[in-house]
């Protein structure tokens, strides 16, 4: 009996991802797995009555997206509750967004903007003032974080947190006061962030039915980018399990939209080996399946040796002490077949880690473990080549997008020329992956790290690497694709279109490969596909899309369009129709 493909998209310009096969005109699909590539009549030919055949109306299809550093299971939590500034390129339509949701939000629940963004993406390239604040929202507590280096609170958020003259600093945090001992309303990471997340818990929290709905529709806004593959790195702040229920019933109930391969952070300050000891005995390396398994530990193992995406501040100190802690966690981490990351910007901090990995490297060989270091951004020649020796990796993120003029003021336009330096780091050979640090600190959007890592300009424009450290549009594609892979370990399974791969692409606004160099930050997918099914589609496939519930709670910033901005576009008719009906209608 014949076997037909559950899906075909044909008439498109397809990138592959394969070096011997690059472009193709059309695809199947069958269930989850590409099952051919060709021409647009060799693929047709292999319809069946119920196929679902969707006319790609010759627009560019890459393979899924996939963000290698992303807090999916921590941002899902809060997405309902947050309006996001990702991309919107003026602060007077941020503060009209702003307002609109103010009106809308009923007492005593909080407006935030809880980063993504950064003032230097506004034209006017600077945060509201707190007297706007207070203007927009005279009543409504109002929370911006800008990154993770500073907060703005409002007067009636800074009532609902009790703040005062009495009100201690926290460690590694800082509350402003003016001349007569009042708050005024800014919070600075110096360098934690332990300050925000203590403002933050005076918010009124979510029931558990609300963060499944909410984890849904931030999923959704990634399927909006074309990502379909996410890496969580973790989060010291998580609890384990109350705090990863939403993600587990979501999978158990095959609702979701993004494959997620996750990491844990350790929690417990102190007590981090026996944080890690205690999840070995119920957690295995790779156990899950292709939609939801565990990666391993990270990017936080030990709390006293934290690094910062914080350019404003210098590199944390770091007592020598902790290496020994460091060693114990690696150590057993390593005896039970665990990989982890570490989140590890300055060179200072990257050195100290290197000394303890090659420690236990002599004892116990890490070669084999996909071990990695996320960020790596001023990483000097020697510490990238003793992570090539040990078989590490780097996942590259984008905070010199967002963070570049404040990195220039500090250390000068020679050193961000360099800063990541890619080149240096690609001839080692080791492995590379990019990830977006969403949802706080660099964002969400992919797009926005594609156009920094092919341009070299930050977000407004400021040029920062020279033209020859710039990365050619495949090539950076291919990080955040095919070589992302190997950060989860599938490896010839995804991020690339070819037979017997995962069945996850995108149908793009625009063509990435052709468009003026300022258009790549506006592309969104008008289809995106993963797991051999359509999980977002608008314009003209719009009748393919599968629409969630309703946002809740009902006022919702994600009722009202919130997301990664990008311009207005005129909605077109369905061009999605099931093979039976496409013959039907001619």
């Amino acid at each position: 009996m014949a076997v037909y493909p559950t899906l075909i998209i044909h008439n498109a310009s397809i990138h592959t991802g394969v070096a011997h096969r690059p472009e193709v005109q059309a695809l199947a699909v069958n269930g989850r797995r590409i099952a051919a590539v060709g021409t647009n009549g060799q693929i047709r030919s292999l319809a069946g009555p119920a196929t679902q055949v969707i006319d790609a109306g010759k627009r560019r299809v890459i393979p899924g997206l996939i963000d290698a550093h992303q807090h999916l299971v921590e941002a899902g939590l809060h997405y309902n509750e947050q309006l996001r500034w990702d991309s919107v390129p003026t602060l007077a339509l941020a503060l009209r967004m702003l307002e609109s949701q103010v009106q809308r939000t009923p007492s005593p629940q909080w407006v935030r903007v809880v980063g993504g963004f950064s003032e230097l993406q506004f034209e006017e390239r600077r945060l509201p003032t707190l007297e706007e604040l207070n203007r927009i929202a005279p009543a409504t507590p109002v929370y911006i974080q800008h990154m993770q280096d500073r907060a703005l609170l409002n007067t009636a958020a800074i009532r609902a947190c009790g703040y005062d003259a009495q009100t201690p600093d926290p460690p590694g945090g800082h509350i402003e006061w003016d001349s007569a001992g009042s708050p005024t309303g800014l919070l600075m990471a110096t360098p934690a962030t332990d300050v925000f997340r203590q403002a933050l818990a005076h918010a009124p929290p979510l029931p558990h039915e609300y963060r499944l709905n909410s984890t849904r529709h931030y999923m959704r806004a990634l399927n909006r980018l074309g990502i379909t593959s996410v890496v969580d790195a973790g989060a010291p702040h998580l609890h384990r399990p109350d705090d990863y229920r939403a993600i587990e019933e979501l999978a158990q109930h095959h609702l979701l939209t993004t494959r997620v391969a996750y990491h844990l952070a350790a929690q417990t300050p102190g007590a981090e080996t026996s944080d890690y000891l205690h999840w070995c005995t119920i957690n295995h390396y790779g156990d899950g399946d292709e939609l939801f398994r565990f990666n391993g530990a990270g990017d936080v193992l030990i709390h006293a040796a934290m690094d910062h995406d914080n350019f404003q501040q210098p590199a944390p100190h770091i007592a020598p002490q902790t290496a020994k802690e460091r060693e114990d966690v690696v150590s057993r981490l390593v005896a039970r077949g665990w990989p982890w990351r570490l989140h590890a910007v300055h060179d200072e901090v990257i050195d100290m880690a290197l000394n303890v990995f090659e420690h236990v490297n002599a004892d116990m060989p890490i070669r084999a473990l996909p071990w990695f270091l996320d960020g790596a951004d001023t990483i000097s020649q020697r510490n990238i080549e003793r992570i090539a020796r040990l078989g590490g990796g780097i996942c590259i993120q984008p905070a010199m997008a967002y963070e570049g003029e404040y990195f220039l003021e500090r250390h000068g336009a020679d050193i961000a020329s360099h800063t990541p330096p890619l080149h240096r780091i690609f001839e080692t050979g080791m492995h590379v992956g990019v990830g977006s640090g969403g949802a706080e600190s660099q964002g969400i959007d992919p797009w926005a790290t594609l156009y920094w890592l092919t341009t070299g300009r930050a977000l407004d424009g400021t040029p920062l690497f020279a033209p020859e450290h710039c990365l050619d549009r495949p090539g950076a594609l291919a990080l955040h694709t095919r070589r992302n892979a190997w950060i989860s370990a599938e490896e010839g399974h995804k991020g690339q279109l070819d037979v017997g791969q995962l069945a996850d692409f995108a149908v793009l606004s625009q063509d990435y490969f052709s468009v003026p160099d300022e258009d790549i930050r506006h592309i969104t997918a008008e289809l995106t596909v993963m797991d051999g099914r359509v999980v977002y589609a608008q314009g003209d496939f719009r009748a393919c899309d599968l629409v969630p519930p309703m946002p809740l709670p009902e006022w919702s910033p994600a009722n009202h369009g919130s997301g990664a901005w990008r311009p207005d576009r005129n909605a077109a008719d369905s061009a999605c129709i099931p093979q039976n009906e496409h013959r039907a209608s001619h």
